[in-house]
């Protein structure tokens, strides 16, 4: 009788966390003006639910061309890769002294990094030596809902199971020594979540060619 019940038990489990009983969250992030923000990073953290395995990508490109990082923004999971094209004309020196990943190498024209390996949670900020003007960030996250907005400021997480959930959000242009945003989310089935969040001014567009 002792099995039975035990796999009666796992099968609820199984079942309170399957995609049947998860849920859809739309996201929309504006600035204090009300405009679209868009490359806004979106992240759920779970309270007291179990943490399924990461979809997010193991391995992510970021190339260089035309004296530019492309994107702007890359998610990636903790422990996942990330590789450097160079389709410029020019010579880069890629380099983070970010305190999750500290790196420094040379790329020729044409040429393909060797994975970069992000095994700690947070933003990596990466520029080239040579061209101070260019700039790409790294964000690793350490859960499996993770979303950027996109040039709306909107965007979407799926399979959110139901239960309560901490809302962290980052932006390439927050304000300098404020903490990141943060909300919290109660999901029990497809969910909304706004927000206005304080930005800086955009740069020059000289600055970047992606959208901030």
């Amino acid at each position: 009788m002792s099995r039975k019940l035990a796999r009666i038990g796992c099968a609820a489990a199984c079942l309170a966390l399957s995609p049947a009983r998860a849920a859809m969250v739309d996201i929309s992030i504006t600035d204090a003006d009300g405009r679209p923000a868009a490359n806004a990073v979106v992240a759920l953290t779970a309270s007291g639910t179990p943490t399924p395995p990461s979809r997010l990508p193991l391995e992510a490109v970021i190339d260089q061309r035309n004296e530019t990082f492309l994107p702007l923004v890359t998610i990636v999971r903790k422990g996942g890769r990330v590789v450097f094209t160079n389709h410029d004309t020019t010579m880069h020196q890629v380099y983070s002294f970010s305190s999750i990943k500290q790196f420094a190498f040379e790329m020729d024209e044409g040429r393909r990094s060797e994975p970069v390996m992000f095994d700690k949670p947070g933003v990596a900020s990466i520029g080239c030596n040579i061209h101070d003007h260019m700039i790409t960030y790294v964000y690793v996250a350490d859960t499996p809902w993770v979303a950027q907005t996109d040039a709306k400021g909107h965007a979407q997480i799926a399979d959110v199971p139901a239960g309560n959930y901490r809302v962290d959000i980052w932006h390439p242009r927050l304000v300098p020594g404020h903490p990141p945003p943060s909300a919290a989310l109660a999901v029990n089935g497809p969910s909304r979540f706004a927000q206005h969040i304080a930005l800086l001014a955009p740069p020059p567009k000289r600055m970047h060619m992606g959208t901030y």
